[in-house]
C-alpha cells in the first residue's frame, strides 16, 4: 500500500542551515518565528535530526508544536507524514542540525540524517547563516561552495552574521554579488543573542529565565538586520512522490503516566503526537514534586532529562518511589536515558556522591567521570516493550553517565549508525505481580523499516 498521488498541498518552507554548529541557527530561527508571528504569519516550525530541546524554543517563538524530521530514523512516509499533519500554516521554517551536509556515513530509513536532506525532499530553499568575522570577501567561497555541491539542492541565500562594521558588511556583500549570491540579512557583532547552555546543549525552554525577552529581543533584531518580505518570497516546496505509509508508533497502553517535570522532559513531541491520535490519554505526573503515576494508568513513562541535576530531590521522594514500586509489580513501566537511571538502584553524582533511585532495575550508573555517549541507535528488542512488542526501532543516545553495573537481562540487540554494536543494551526485569519495567539509554524515534 502506497500513499495516494494526490496529497494535501505543501506549504512554502526554508530549511535555516549552517557551516557547522555554534554559527547562529537558532538565533536566526528564533528571530524569525517571533518576527514574523508579530507580523500576524502562522509559521510552522521542525527541527531537522534528532535534538529534543529546541523545539520546544520553537514552539515559545511561534506558539506551534514544532517536530522533529530526521531523514536517519524516519521513512520518507513518516517524513512526509508529519509535514503533512500540521494545522494550515502560512510559511514553514525548519531549522537544521550541525552543518548542511552533516551526518552520519552510512544511509539509514532515507539518508545520512543531514538537513540537505529534508530540503531537498520538501523543496525548501536553504537560508544559510555564515559567520563572517575574521574575513570579508573570502566568506563568499564557503557560501558558493554551500549553494553549488548539489546542483539540485535549492538554496535561497545568506545571512551574514558576527559583521563588525559597516566596511566589513559592505566588502562581504560584494563578495556575495561576484559569487551570484543574495544576501537576505547581515547581524551586527554586538547585538547577538544567546541563550544559557548545559552539558546537553541548550537549557529548557520551560526552564529558560526571562525566556519572552530572549525572544522579544532575538526578533527585533532579525526584524532590524534582514529582509523579512524577502525571506519569505524566497520560500517554496516540490510535491512529495508517492511513499508508503509510517508504521505505526503504537502507544505503550491506553492511559499512560508520563513523568514531566524539571527532570523528566526528553520526549520526542511526534511521539506523544502519535499517541494522542492513537486515542490514548496522557496522564502527566511530577516525580520532583514526590507525585507517582496516576493508578488509572495502565503503564507508565519516565522520559530522559536531567536526574543527575536533581538526584538528591528523587532520593528523598519517598511517595514517588513507593508509588512507582506498587505500579509497577503488576503494569509496564518504561524509561528511556534519565529515565532508565532513575529505574536503576544508584546514581553518582559530579560530586562522587550516591543516590538511592527507584531500585526497580539493579542499573548504577556515574557521572563522577563524565563521558559523552552519543549517536544513532538502532535496536532489535530481545524482550517484548510496551507498544512495540519485538519491532525493531531507531532513536538517539546522547548522555554523560557511565555504567557501573548493570546486572539485569539485556533489553535489545543495540548497534550504532555504523552498525558496531554498543554495549548499552538496556535492560528488562519481570516483576512477581506480572509487570516488567524495561529500559533504554537511547530515546526512541521510530520504528525501523530496512
Amino acid at each position: 500500500m502506497t500513499l495516494p498521488p494526490v496529497m494535501p498541498p505543501m506549504t512554502p518552507g526554508l530549511m535555516i542551515s549552517a557551516p557547522a554548529s555554534g554559527t547562529g541557527k537558532t538565533m536566526l530561527m528564533l528571530g524569525l518565528l517571533t518576527a514574523l508571528r508579530r507580523q500576524g504569519l502562522a509559521v510552522q516550525p521542525f527541527k531537522s535530526g534528532p535534538d529534543y530541546i529546541d523545539p520546544g524554543f520553537h514552539g515559545a517563538a511561534s506558539g506551534r508544536a514544532s517536530f522533529n524530521l530526521d531523514a536517519w530514523a524516519m521513512a520518507p512516509g513518516r517524513i512526509a507524514a508529519h509535514v503533512l499533519g500540521q494545522p494550515a500554516a502560512d510559511l514553514v521554517l525548519a531549522e537544521g542540525s550541525m552543518g548542511l551536509f552533516d551526518g552520519v556515513a552510512l544511509p539509514g530509513e532515507t539518508g545520512i540524517g543531514s538537513s540537505a536532506e529534508i530540503a531537498q525532499m520538501m523543496g525548501w530553499p536553504v537560508v544559510l547563516i555564515l559567520d563572517v568575522g575574521g574575513q570579508a570577501q573570502s566568506a563568499a567561497a564557503t557560501a558558493r561552495g554551500f549553494a553549488t555541491l548539489r546542483p539540485d539542492l535549492p538554496f535561497a541565500g545568506v545571512v551574514l552574521n558576527r559583521i563588525a562594521s559597516p566596511r566589513h558588511e559592505a566588502l562581504i556583500r560584494e563578495g556575495m554579488a561576484e559569487a551570484g549570491l543574495r544576501v537576505l540579512g547581515a547581524l551586527p557583532r554586538q547585538g547577538n543573542i544567546t541563550l544559557p547552555e548545559r552539558h546537553l546543549g541548550l537549557v529548557q525552554a520551560e526552564e529558560t529565565e526571562g525566556l519572552q525577552a530572549i525572544l522579544d529581543q532575538a526578533g527585533d533584531f532579525v526584524a532590524a538586520h534582514c529582509d523579512l518580505d524577502a525571506i519569505v518570497a524566497a520560500a517554496a516546496c516540490r510535491a512529495l512522490p508517492a511513499s508508503a505509509p509510517p508504521l505505526p508508533l503504537t502507544p505503550p497502553g491506553g492511559r499512560i503516566a508520563l513523568a514531566r517535570d524539571a527532570a523528566f522532559s526528553f520526549v520526542y513531541p511526534h511521539v506523544i503526537e502519535a499517541w494522542r491520535r492513537a486515542g490514548a490519554t496522557i496522564l502527566p505526573f511530577s516525580p520532583l514534586a514526590d507525585e507517582g503515576p496516576d493508578d488509572s494508568a495502565d503503564c507508565c513513562w519516565l522520559p530522559g532529562g536531567y536526574p543527575e541535576l536533581h538526584a538528591p530531590r528523587l532520593a528523598a521522594a519517598t511517595g514517588f518511589r513507593d508509588a512507582m514500586q506498587r505500579f509497577a509489580d503488576t503494569r509496564p513501566v518504561h524509561g528511556e536515558c534519565g529515565g532508565y537511571m532513575t529505574l536503576g538502584a544508584g546514581l553518582v553524582d559530579a560530586q562522587g556522591v550516591r543516590h538511592r533511585m527507584l531500585g526497580l532495575l539493579g542499573l548504577e550508573t556515574s557521572y563522577e567521570k563524565r563521558r559523552m555517549h552519543l549517536g544513532y541507535r538502532r535496536a532489535t528488542p530481545l524482550a517484548a516493550l510496551p507498544g512495540l512488542g519485538a519491532q525493531p526501532m531507531r532513536g538517539h543516545e546522547f548522555h554523560y553517565a557511565s555504567i557501573l553495573a548493570q546486572p539485569d537481562a539485556a533489553l535489545a540487540r543495540v548497534t550504532d549508525a555504523n552498525g558496531a554494536e554498543v554495549p548499552e543494551t538496556g535492560s528488562h526485569r519481570a516483576m512477581a505481580g506480572g509487570g516488567q519495567v524495561t529500559g533504554t539509554f537511547f530515546h526512541l524515534i521510530a520504528p525501523a523499516t530496512v
